[in-house]
């Protein structure tokens, strides 16, 4: 059972607003948070930030805000969203985050859902998407905006900046100063057992469900895995992910609190590679796919470097696959692999490691979906601790977690302290966690669906034990299946191996109940736009590159080397990509192609592209299809394409394929 009695040096309480009270009386000088604006990082106290956040509750308490109201949170990593948080938690009400990006129909869709009267939002693009949605959101009563630009002449009276809330705080306690004490015993009077967030998933699987979080759940949690990790006051980090992910809650505003660490803001989206360097952050959590597009960015760079600095690179390269893992994990290693790994630290990894602003890492982590092994191993290689976690949101996000000196590619660590791990008689993969959530918002028959009678969570994954305790996931319980002739098909698996090459950025493959595997594939448009450059290859839209005979030709390349990978492996060898195609358009969330956290919708996409399926399976060379798209404005258009299919080089299975 969560208490809230902290290890030395956390904060203590139960409620997120009694860590940041408790913050201010041990660490009240101390750095909180972080914003870069115009170029200059501007900091925050936790006293400062405290005054803040108390200022802004007392104006929305003003505004009518009440226990058990629900409040949105919509942008980006901006200090006054965060400090809504707590504003809103300090007043027993629950807050709400809602994905940035998300188009005016998505967000309507939450706001209706969770019975938002309120809505903080960053910017006049979140206010625009509010005020069209209008009509369908009658609860809707108020909305307060952060950045005033293009919004200062806005004629609407429920419309209001978040200054202008915080002046309304700020005349209640010029009228009553003995106010800021009642706000604070109304905080430590408050229940641990209240609902603390209402996080919605990223519907990978069908419409979004706002999970339900207990606050002292949701507060041990990340006390077990702030003392896991040895996070501390001095640690920084920096908050660039969706606010709404359970990732961005967990990692960064829960352990901060926790462990009083200061969490900054990048300037923006467009910003966030030169702020990491800049703030050097020591712990540090990035999903596959941020992972994958750095080791884009080191390829592509290289490609464009000079010959003595290729062929450094490379050897440098090479003398880490060897020795970096083992080195980073304290085994033995013999002393010339030492002095040449340490020349190469000196000379590339170093240098590289500064250059992505990774220097000061301590503990970095993934998660969110598996990781290409190959991928993973480059990074580690570098000097990089990095781990991997398996967490949702119903758990608030850890289940399991890597322990330093004890990480491999194939796993995901065993059971984190406190959690309770079992396999279901299919293999899925079953939990109890001190931050399991409550319920599922007005959802009975669904959260009851995902429970089962001795109390264990489904995750819906699919995986195994390896005898050292570490758990394995296999892929998503639903899409694990076979081939005509018993083979093992996991999608995750295969299109992970596919993804580690710089030129492709998504792949989306199928096999399950069919004579072989087929794969649908995505180019990096700046890998293959940069090669293209390279080698005077011309082109006017990403399509007409897509289809170009030389980029398939690389492409076929890469799956021939996957399957030579997949040929080694008994388990996989029967999984190798017989066919393939590029497709003519990226996938995106605003198709419905992707969640807002980029996890492809495989079922959707296997319906939109029903005809180009088809054409794999029945030996055509190429296919016809037109596609609708979504603009950045909401427009609708339309995509019209004929896409070459291609034969993939497949390796003889020299081991049995998995029987029936």
């Amino acid at each position: 059972m969560a208490t809230d009695r902290a290890p030395s040096g956390q904060a203590e309480g139960d409620t997120f607003p009694k860590l940041l009270l408790d913050n201010v009386r041990r660490r009240g000088a101390r750095p909180a948070m972080r914003l870069k604006d115009r170029g200059i990082w501007i900091t925050w106290t936790w006293a400062e930030m405290a005054d803040e956040v108390m200022r802004f509750a007392l104006g929305l308490e003003a505004m009518g805000v009440a226990p058990g109201d629900t409040v949105a949170i919509i942008g980006g990593n901006r200090p006054r969203l965060y400090w809504t948080f707590l504003a809103a938690q300090s007043l027993q009400a629950i807050p709400v985050p809602v994905y940035a990006d998300a188009v005016a129909e998505e967000m309507a869709f939450v706001l209706d859902h969770a019975d938002i009267a309120i809505a903080v939002c960053q910017d006049q693009e979140q206010v625009d998407k509010c005020l069209g949605e209008s009509d369908r959101l009658p609860k809707l009563k108020n909305i307060i905006y952060d950045e005033p630009r293009g919004l200062r002449d806005y004629g609407h009276d429920h419309v209001k900046a978040f200054t202008n809330v915080q002046a309304m705080g700020d005349a209640r306690l010029a009228r009553d100063p003995a106010l800021a004490e009642r706000w604070q015993a109304r905080i430590m009077a408050a229940s641990g057992e209240d609902p603390s967030t209402i996080l919605y998933t990223s519907g990978t699987t069908g419409q979004s469900k706002g999970v339900v979080l207990k606050a002292a759940g949701a507060v041990q949690a990340a006390r077990d895995t702030a003392a896991f990790d040895h996070l501390r006051e001095s640690d920084e980090v920096l908050a660039y992910l969706p606010l709404a992910w359970v990732g961005d809650h967990y990692l960064n505003y829960a352990q901060g609190l926790v462990a009083g660490f200061a969490m900054a803001c990048p300037e923006s989206p467009d910003t966030v590679q030169q702020d990491l360097r800049e703030i050097g952050p020591s712990f540090y959590f990035a999903p596959p796919r941020v992972f994958e597009s750095l080791l884009t960015r080191v390829l592509i760079r290289m490609e464009d470097a000079g010959a003595l600095k290729r062929r450094m690179f490379h050897h440098f390269m090479a003398v880490a696959k060897r020795y970096g893992e083992a080195i980073l994990d304290g085994e033995p290693v013999p002393l010339t692999g030492r002095l040449a790994y340490g020349l190469g630290e000196i000379l590339v990894y170093g240098p590289l490691k500064n250059v992505l602003g990774f220097s000061r890492i301590r503990t970095a982590y993934t998660a969110g979906e598996a990781i290409g092994p190959d991928l993973f191993s480059f990074f580690r290689s570098l000097g990089i601790n990095l781990k991997q976690l398996y967490g949702q949101t119903e758990a608030f996000l850890y289940i399991t977690a890597q322990a330093d000196g004890a990480v491999r590619s194939d796993t995901v660590g065993p059971a984190m302290t406190g959690v309770t791990l079992k396999l279901a008689e299919n293999g899925e993969v079953l939990f109890k966690s001190p931050g399991m959530f409550i319920a599922y918002y007005k959802a009975p028959e669904t959260t009851a669906e995902v429970m089962t009678e001795d109390g264990y969570i489904k995750t819906g994954d699919a995986g195994l034990f390896e005898p050292d305790g570490q758990l394995k996931i296999i892929d998503r319980a639903k899409d694990v299946g076979k081939l005509h002739g018993g083979a093992l098909f996991a999608p995750k698996y295969l299109e992970n191996k596919l993804k580690f090459f710089p030129e492709i950025r998504e792949a989306v493959t199928y096999g399950h109940d069919r004579p072989f595997v087929v794969a649908m594939l995505n180019i990096d448009l700046v890998a293959v736009g940069n090669w293209a450059e390279r080698n005077n290859i011309s082109y006017a839209s990403y399509q007409e590159l897509a289809q170009h005979p030389r980029v398939a030709a690389i492409l076929a390349d890469h799956v021939a080397a996957t399957n030579r990978a997949l040929a080694e492996e008994p388990l996989m060898a029967g999984m190798q990509v017989h066919r393939f195609l590029v497709l003519h358009k990226e996938l995106d969330a605003d198709d419905g192609e992707l969640t807002r956290t980029q996890k492809v919708r495989r079922s959707f996409v296997a319906e939109r592209y029903a005809p180009l399926v088809d054409a794999l399976y029945d030996g055509r060379s190429s296919c016809f299809i037109a596609t609708e798209v979504t603009f950045e404005d909401g427009r609708k258009g339309l995509i019209e394409a004929t896409v070459a299919i291609h034969d993939a080089k497949t390796e003889p299975v020299a081991v049995p394929q998995a029987a029936e």
